[in-house]
């Protein structure tokens, strides 16, 4: 177990998948530097999952366990922001296994800058013996970087690694839980709360330190997220645009174009695999328009901010 807790809170939603998030809870138990409490928000449809979080928490990792019959990435990180009280909320997924100092890593650098409203970091491919896995969601970037004010949302980060200070997370109030994985808008939720963040004014740091290592996926999980990514990016540029946000034409001419350079680069290689993830990724971009341009205008966050009051680790 840890020698040293940090006053972070590690964020983790979950659906079915009980080993891998087993994997991660050890890898945070057994860090130099752990976290003063990890909240799992589990959406699972059977027990599995809380059985998992019940033996850490035997063997003295301080979890909270939320369990809850919504589905959505938004509405799980929601409900796990509310009901964590750190001044830092540090968020990865639960296929993801962080780094030994990759909690060292948050404190230190929100240690260092008062004034850092979140943070990023690398998420690079765990490592595995089968060929027939790939990487996905990889970010390799080592260029210590701070963003702030306008900028493409998908530069600043991945949605499997980054923090966020607390009195951010309450200023914007926190996921838009229509987007993501799980909810109609099938993703963009990361993309929308760090562009959110950044219109506010918040800074955030990508911090090559701060490395998580992502599970890989069979070729078909591949191609099955990338529809659902595009649109979700879709999505969330109509909402900004319906929300007056000039800058979100910008954001969209930009994402077109790198997808078009994508697909013309597969077109020109011969990479029948690119063109058709491309492909795959435009489509649902036009989808994600579509979506965003018709849906309720009133962003819909189930976020509270946290009560100041103790906590005691205790099931809820």
């Amino acid at each position: 177990m840890n020698r040293r807790q940090a006053d972070v809170a590690v964020v983790v939603a979950t659906r079915d998948r009980p080993g891998v998030l087993g994997h991660l809870l050890e890898a945070v138990a057994a860090a130099p530097v752990g976290p003063r409490e990890v909240v799992i928000a589990d959406q699972s449809r059977d027990l599995r999952t809380e059985e998992v979080v019940q033996e850490h928490a035997r063997r003295g990792l301080p979890v909270r366990y939320l369990r809850d019959g919504r589905t959505g990435l938004g509405v799980a990180q929601n409900m796990a922001f509310s009901h964590s009280s750190s001044p830092v909320v540090a968020v990865t997924d639960d296929d993801c296994v962080p780094a030994p100092d990759w909690i060292a890593a948050i404190e230190a650098a929100f240690a260092a800058d008062p004034q850092l409203g979140g943070l990023t970091g690398p998420v690079l491919p765990l490592p595995t013996d089968d060929p027939d896995l790939v990487p996905v969601s990889s970010r390799t970037s080592t260029v210590d970087r701070m963003f702030f004010g306008r900028h493409v949302p998908w530069d600043v980060g991945s949605g499997n690694n980054f923090a966020v200070r607390r009195e951010w997370l309450d200023i914007i109030r926190g996921n838009d839980e229509r987007l993501g994985p799980g909810a109609p808008g099938q993703g963009g939720v990361d993309m929308d709360l760090f562009y959110r963040l950044l219109r506010a004014g918040a800074r955030i740091r990508y911090d090559p330190r701060c490395l998580v290592h992502h599970a890989r996926a069979t070729r078909q999980g591949r191609l099955a997220r990338r529809a659902p990514y595009g649109h979700g990016i879709g999505a969330a540029v109509a909402i900004w645009l319906r929300e007056r946000d000039a800058y979100a034409l910008v954001i969209l001419g930009r994402w077109l174009d790198l997808r078009l350079r994508r697909l013309l680069e597969g077109i020109f290689r011969r990479n029948r695999i690119l063109v058709y993830e491309e492909a795959l990724v435009l489509a649902g971009t036009a989808r994600g328009l579509l979506f965003g341009a018709r849906v309720d205008a009133a962003r819909l966050s189930s976020y509270e901010p946290a009560a100041s009051r103790p906590w005691d680790g205790s099931r809820v």
